[in-house]
């Protein structure tokens, strides 16, 4: 280590929030620091973004020095985690390291999606150590919802830090690897600096129940019922799928696949080996041809997606599938906050066509891919860090964990935000500065900046709706025409049942002939007059002012 170089850390995203986790670990002197991305994810659009698909970090900080971004490592195939590499590596043009997973899944999402660039890539396999720039960084195997998870041993002539990634301790997960103990306490006696780690379920106490305890309860449930039974879960927790199917196969039942992001995880898994012995799954057309105790269906949609399988199936709108009364529904997932509407009328839908509609509040259908309490206090135990920077998680989840991190005796310890420039080494843990962060909104195939005037306009539209109005004016200033008027989003009558349509034309033709010839003549002043009234006029008798649209044009 030379006498001005720092080991240093920032987050563009998953500092502060849950979702479009995006970490950059820095080593050299300041003004020639190389830099090290730790995956590149996204988050999903609420109400308060209406047509807007996903969130992604603003990646502006590392374009500006992309000379010295050294690579980007993803430690598992969650699209938190890797879903923005599409989007976002034009920007990078970057070496890219997955695991065979997670390869296997973005290529074959690059495949579906016409356009899409060829990301250069070096596949690691969970377990092995590479050399990137002046990192030395070991992918430590973990158990979490996904094959493949890797937590990161990232070495440099400053010291060693451990980038948990997503994880959990499970000596029984079905598929994939359990969390490496022997090597974490390995770690731990080669001495770590720092451990960033994961503080989704901080706030629970004890620790996860495994993968096995899910897949005996599906058992048991598919072999009690009577009619159809469709299984939702994450798509890409190729354990439950195998539990899942393990389940209907038991009951005698054959096993379909409802939803293309469920077929792409299957067809990659299953060129991995990850559910050898499960026979090949059926088309969807098996769903309506075999007898109704006769077929299971995997099927996606289990957050409420409107073009999932599932909300289709819902919505008796599902080409193939249908449900009918003493048929089940099993949600093998929990619900990420914000979907809790979509997810809701799903459930209502079904429950009131007699469809039997089991969640994790009825039985032990879904475990979390994240530690709880005790776990976290296990995974200290075994690195024994000098500092502690906690990550993934909302602010009341940083809080949490930083005291965790304190009672079990770290020495230093920060909650840290996206955009915060922490320092490791040399010298003791702090924030020495901020980065540029920031999101970039997916709208269709563009990338906006959330500042852009589109979206809020949006939200005013789904408020208070639009009217439009084209009038043509003669050289004289007088009306060559009716005014067009377009009117959407608004009721069509008042209380007292006066229609709008008419209320609008008043307020048109009221302020056309209230303004002096010389005034109607100015198209800007005409249409401002026509707009204000227009909004005015209906807001008094609405309760709300709609975005209203005046053109004027001489003819």
């Amino acid at each position: 280590m030379t006498d001005d170089s720092e080991f240093v850390f920032a987050a563009l995203g998953g500092l502060g929030e849950i979702g479009m986790n995006c970490a950059l670990y820095g080593y050299g002197p300041p003004k020639a620091r190389k830099w090290l991305m730790v995956d590149l994810g996204v988050a999903f659009a609420g109400d308060d973004l209406p047509g807007i698909d996903l969130i992604m970090p603003d990646v502006g900080f590392i374009e500006k020095v992309r000379k010295d971004l050294v690579g980007l490592i993803i430690t598992h195939a969650h699209e938190d985690h890797i879903g923005a590499l599409a989007d976002l590596w034009p920007s990078l043009g970057v070496q890219v390291y997955p695991s065979p997973f997670a390869a296997g899944l973005a290529e074959a999402r690059r495949l579906g999606e016409p356009g899409a660039p060829e990301v250069p890539i070096e596949i690691v396999r969970p377990g092995a150590r590479v050399t990137i720039g002046p990192f030395d960084v070991e992918f430590v195997r973990v158990a979490h919802s996904i094959p493949e998870s890797s937590a990161l041993a990232i070495r440099t002539p400053a010291g060693l830090v451990v980038h948990s990634g997503d994880w959990k301790i499970d000596l029984t997960p079905v598929v994939g690897s359990i969390t490496d103990e022997a090597r974490l306490r390995a770690l731990g006696d080669e001495g770590v600096l720092a451990l960033v780690c994961d503080s989704t379920n901080v706030l629970r106490e004890g620790e996860s129940p495994s993968e096995l305890d899910v897949a005996a309860t599906l058992k048991d449930l598919v072999g009690k019922a009577k009619g159809r039974v469709v299984v939702t879960t994450f798509a890409s927790n190729v354990a439950r799928l195998r539990s899942a199917a393990e389940a209907g196969l038991a009951a005698g039942r054959q096993v379909c696949i409802l939803g293309r992001a469920m077929e792409r995880v299957v067809a990659v898994a299953r060129e991995l080996g990850m559910l050898d012995g499960v026979p090949q799954f059926l088309g969807m057309d098996a769903f309506e041809r075999l007898p109704r105790d006769k077929i299971l269906a995997l099927a996606t949609g289990s957050q409420g997606e409107p073009r999932a399988a599932l909300a289709r199936m819902a919505e008796d709108d599902h080409p193939t599938a249908e449900l009918s009364p003493g048929d089940t529904v099993i949600f093998s997932s929990r619900t990420i906050p914000g979907n809790e509407n979509a997810v809701g009328r799903i459930i209502n839908a079904f429950a009131a066509g007699g469809v039997e509609v089991i969640t994790d509040r009825h039985a032990l259908v879904h475990v979390s891919g994240h530690p709880r309490r005790a776990e976290v206090a296990k995974m200290y135990g075994w690195l024994r860090p000098q500092m502690a920077v906690p990550a993934h998680g909302e602010a009341l989840h940083l809080s949490e964990h930083a005291a965790l991190a304190r009672a079990l005796g770290v020495a230093q310890v920060l909650r840290a935000f996206n955009g915060d420039l922490v320092r490791f080494a040399p010298g003791n843990l702090g924030t020495i500065g901020k980065i540029e962060r920031g999101r970039r909104l997916k709208d269709g195939g563009i990338l906006l900046p959330p500042e852009q005037e589109c979206v809020g306009q949006r939200r005013r539209l789904s408020f208070a709706g639009v009217v439009s109005i084209a009038i043509a004016l003669t050289p004289k200033g007088e009306l060559a025409g009716d005014p067009d008027v377009m009117i959407a989003g608004l009721p069509e009558r008042t209380r007292e049942g006066a229609g709008f349509d008419e209320i609008i034309d008043a307020a048109i033709f009221e302020t056309f002939e209230s303004l002096p010839r010389g005034k109607r003549r100015d198209p800007d002043f005409l249409s401002s007059a026509i707009e204000r009234s227009v909004r005015a006029s209906v807001g008094a008798l609405w309760g709300k002012k709609p975005q209203v649209h005046a053109l004027v044009v001489e003819v």
